[in-house]
């Protein structure tokens, strides 16, 4: 079952690149919203509306993803999903009209959700408690650098044009053409432990276990999400997850008021750069400082440091949407103050969510509880741009101006969108800190819940090999097909489950 040295860190190489175009695919729409915005003759809540449609499709394809990983080869469910993408991202570069745009950003999202939990589960996999902090600060540093690629080649390539195709259109195309070669070697190259030999269908012994009818399955399916949903500090992780994740999609309208304050596409990119090298470096440094503190206080380090996190984005956000000058002169200032807010709130992933989930579900479960994590926080983090948006124009007054020629215009919506930003961003992640609270009682009790359900069932499985040994072939088959019977493995998980739960209520 387990991969070679060598064989799991191409994996993680090929994983990593896969995060980086995912990640890429979704900068590259909001770097350039001022001239989708300007082609398509859209608003800021239209625009908004682009990504709450592929965040929506994208949320309700989860459990897709979670059926697709638990059952193939999981570095083949990321290819597909990049082969997805490449092609919803191509459409839209071909698009000319708003509704265009629109579906195929919804057909995004589903080679997006196909390929998240598959990669959070493979990098779990692949590590242990003590360092899968400082793995996903890794994976964290990966899709950082993907956004700020996306990013990057959208502001770059803009306001230019390309053998008489407008610049954005051909940026579209670039990350398309690219995921698709991505997609391609992880296909051939990358390695799933649980499918050997590269295969897309499980070991024989791991397929008696499986159900075999579409009813089957689907109980099957039901029963993991309603045991993961009734897990105390899934459910806080949750509601964090949906005031956290808010404004880090409010964000994807930093670019559009950079340029509203007076900075050029190139200056704009440039600190939009230096604002995601420094989430990258942050997460990389709250990863190694979450393994660090959960060593020496198991049972609440990771937790302090995600609300120190969360914390600092309030006051930070206030100094740069509020405290600096409207003036592309005071561009060091916004450097230095996005650098700072970059390092900072960007713990709380690899520090401490990533990895307690992966502590609070056995090893199986773990492709569920990230799709299941996702699907919730989608569904309304999603709105976020929309939100931001018609706050800018509903209550700050944002006032559109498709020809973007009027100076004194573009400060003064420059004004209203910083307002509707540090709205979008301190209420959640005031919200969020809160929460955070309620793992000093919860997370401790599921960890060590789930440790035990996977001890029993180790020696569950070392009974069954045992047994087996003993018999004759015939006699052997018999035995297992009768103990590894997936109802009857579910109905021993409840039990186990069960009595974990009387244990803690003496």
């Amino acid at each position: 079952m387990g991969l070679s040295a060598r064989d799991r860190w191409r994996t993680l190489l090929l994983v990593n690149l896969a995060s980086i175009m995912e990640r890429a695919d979704e900068a590259l729409l909001p770097a350039v919203y001022r001239e989708v915005g300007a082609a398509l003759h859209a608003t800021p809540a239209g625009l908004g509306a682009l990504t709450l449609c592929r965040s929506i499709v994208q949320a309700a394809c989860y459990p897709l993803a979670a059926y697709a990983a638990a059952r193939h080869n999981r570095a083949h469910v990321i290819a597909v999903g990049a082969f997805l993408w490449a092609a919803a991202t191509f459409l839209v570069g071909v698009s000319n009209t708003f509704l265009q745009v629109a579906i195929s950003r919804g057909l995004n999202g589903i080679g997006l959700a196909l390929v998240v939990p598959s990669i959070l589960s493979l990098v779990a996999d692949s590590t242990d408690e003590a360092t899968r902090g400082s793995a996903f600060g890794w994976l964290q540093l990966a899709s950082s650098l993907g956004f700020i690629s996306g990013g990057f080649v959208g502001l770059l390539l803009a306001q230019t044009t390309v053998l008489g195709i407008a610049g954005w259109r051909v940026a579209f195309h670039l990350v398309a053409g690219i995921s698709v070669a991505v997609g391609a070697l992880t296909w051939l190259l990358a390695a799933d432990p649980h499918f050997p030999a590269g295969e897309d269908r499980p070991p024989p012994a791991a397929r008696k276990r499986r159900p075999a009818t579409a009813r089957e399955v689907l109980a099957e399916m039901v029963e993991d999400a309603k045991l993961v949903v009734r897990i105390r500090t899934f459910q806080i992780f949750v509601a964090q997850g949906v005031s956290g994740s808010f404004p880090w999609s409010a964000l994807s309208f930093a670019s559009m008021w950079l340029e509203l304050v007076g900075f050029s596409h190139g200056d704009t990119a440039f600190l939009m750069t230096v604002f995601w090298l420094a989430s990258s470096l942050g997460g990389l440094l709250g990863g190694w400082m979450g393994d660090a503190l959960a060593a020496r206080f198991p049972d609440a380090g990771r937790i302090v440091l995600s609300q120190v996190s969360a914390g600092s984005a309030v006051p930070l956000a206030a100094v740069l949407l509020l405290g600096l000058p409207e003036d592309p002169s005071a561009g060091v200032a916004y450097g230095v103050v996005l650098f700072v807010m970059g390092v900072f709130i960007s713990w709380n992933g690899p520090a401490t969510n990533l990895p307690i989930m992966a502590e609070i579900v056995p090893e199986k479960s773990r492709t569920n509880i990230y799709a299941l994590d996702g699907t919730f926080e989608s569904v309304l983090s999603s709105f976020a741009p929309a939100i931001v948006g018609l706050l800018a124009q509903r209550v700050f007054g944002y006032k559109p101006d498709d020809k973007g020629k009027s100076v004194q215009r573009d400060r003064e919506n420059a004004v209203s969108l910083a307002k509707a930003l540090y709205a979008s961003i301190a209420i959640p992640f005031t919200v969020c800190t809160s929460i955070y609270s309620f793992l000093y009682c919860s997370y401790p009790r599921d960890r060590d819940r789930a440790r035990m359900q996977s001890l029993a069932e180790s020696e569950l499985r070392q009974m069954e090999h045992g047994s087996g040994n003993g018999e004759s072939d015939g006699e052997r088959d018999c035995v297992i097909g009768v103990a590894c019977d997936h109802k009857d493995i579910r109905e021993a998980e409840k039990d186990t489950v069960r009595l974990l739960r009387d244990h803690e209520s003496l």
